[in-house]
């Protein structure tokens, strides 16, 4: 039952974060959930800020270089944090903040 709990927790940071932030790909602003990166990246980022502790820039930042997003087809891939740009890593930072605060 517990995991189920989980996994809803994680859909509703998803749907908050597909919402409100995006990657710019040659000034192309792609939303998270039209790349379908949403969910993968709140599953990464759900145990920071189901921890008591305060979320931090260095672990978010920590999280997003740790995904790889493929690009023409798989033959490049590319560090998440090298393509949300600096304002949306910090409006990806409130966004967990908030949500922290309402678990």
């Amino acid at each position: 039952m517990a995991n189920s709990s989980n996994t809803e927790k994680i859909e509703t940071l998803a749907a908050q974060i597909a919402d409100r932030v995006y990657i710019d790909v040659a000034k192309w602003r792609l939303r998270l959930d039209d790349a379908h990166l949403h969910t993968l990246l709140a599953e990464q980022l759900y145990p920071l800020v189901s921890e008591n502790a305060a979320v931090n820039e260095s672990d978010v930042s920590k999280v997003l270089a740790g995904i790889n997003v493929n690009l023409g087809g798989g033959r490049r891939q590319i560090p998440l944090i090298d393509l949300i740009p600096t304002g949306e890593q910090m409006d990806l930072l409130s966004i967990l903040e908030e949500y922290q605060r309402e678990l």
